[in-house]
């Protein structure tokens, strides 16, 4: 086992925020009353999932929200997991996470995404690719130096510069979210941070897998230079619903129906776009539960399941969706301190990563 791989196990929050069934400034407001929470209680991150047109999010732009979210917390990292590259115009995003950097005191976490399937451009995932990579190029270029002087297919700028500039440097840390084995070389190579969704996989011995795999490749490029994220070790996590109640019965009852409007918040972009298809495999509250794609209990069977899959996969970072569907602003905020006072400190312990 290699030193630099020892790493304290830390807790964030991801967050689609999708339609609750109550107006949209009252969920506002409850997200914003959550993190003050997490805030005070130790969460490491707030992440924020990017959407359009769809139930799944309330928050077509991420940074406007964040902002808010960045005025009522003090410790809290915050960023979008992930900003859709392609949809920005590169230098105007750049300038925006460079004030979000500013105003929150130097707390982003930078994420990065082609967007996800009916969201490509011109639902084209190489066109997407290619953007993303281009509009990366820019961004860094212009974090590093306040200039950007970039020839490319999609995107052209001639000693273009900001005076606007992080807080961090050389920039945010980077992250790349992905449920593809193919990405995780590239971003294991650079020490990206990443978050593997329980939710996407058939069964968390996939996600154990990936994180598994992120080591074996982050430990074999460990002497590597001009990693696009090289600073410090890397949180390789898991992210998944997570409902604590004061027992398991308790929690089941007020995470279940709120499950199932957040199952037709996220499948129903899908049939509105023609692809039913690629949803088909989601299930109810209680086969997800059974199947162990949820997490939903007292704070005891919250840590057995979470223990269990911090042992089994390395994984240095557990990111919990504790908001979702219809539950009430009391519910999350019930469970955000329950987990904070009888989950995380049993979990938190210095782990060493297997890589094997």
């Amino acid at each position: 086992m290699t030193d630099h791989l020892r790493e304290p196990v830390r807790f964030g929050i991801f967050d689609w925020l999708d339609e609750s069934g109550r107006p949209q400034g009252d969920t506002y407001a409850e997200r914003l009353r959550m993190l003050e929470l997490a805030d005070q209680r130790g969460f490491y991150a707030y992440h924020l999932a990017e959407h359009h047109q769809t139930e799944l999010s309330t928050v077509p732009s991420p940074n406007l929200f964040l902002s808010a979210v960045a005025q009522r917390t003090r410790r809290l990292r915050l960023g979008a997991l992930s900003y859709i590259l392609p949809l920005y115009p590169p230098m105007r995003l750049l300038e925006e996470v460079c004030m979000l950097d500013q105003l929150s005191g130097g707390r982003v976490e930078l994420g990065l995404s082609r967007g996800s399937t009916g969201e490509h451009v011109e639902n084209d995932p190489e066109k997407a690719r290619a953007m993303f990579n281009e509009a990366l190029q820019v961004i860094l270029q212009g974090f590093l130096t306040g200039e950007i002087d970039f020839q490319g297919e999609y995107y052209t700028y001639e000693k273009q510069f900001t005076r606007l500039t992080p807080v961090q440097k050389p920039y945010p840390p980077l992250w790349y979210p992905t449920s593809s084995a193919d990405s995780i070389a590239w971003v294991a190579a650079n020490g990206i941070n990443t978050a593997f969704s329980v939710h996407l996989a058939p069964d968390f011995d996939r996600v154990a897998n990936f994180a598994r795999q992120y080591w074996a490749e982050y430990t074999r490029h460990a002497s590597d230079e001009g990693k696009l994220n090289g600073n410090g070790v890397p949180k390789v996590g898991f992210s998944v619903h997570i409902h604590v109640g004061e027992t398991d019965a308790k929690a089941q009852e007020q995470a279940r129906p709120a499950f199932e409007l957040f199952q037709h918040n996220y499948m129903y972009r899908m049939i509105r776009r023609g692809q039913p298809e690629r949803y088909e495999g989601r299930k109810h509250f209680d086969e997800e539960l059974a199947e162990n794609r949820i997490v939903v209990g007292s704070p005891a069977t919250v840590r057995e399941r979470l223990g269990d899959w911090l042992e089994r996969s390395g994984a240095n970072y557990v990111i919990g969706c504790f908001a979702f569907g219809s539950l009430t602003g009391e519910q999350i905020l019930s469970s955000v301190d329950l987990f904070a006072r009888e989950v995380m400190p049993a979990l938190a312990r210095t782990r060493e990563v297997s890589t094997a």
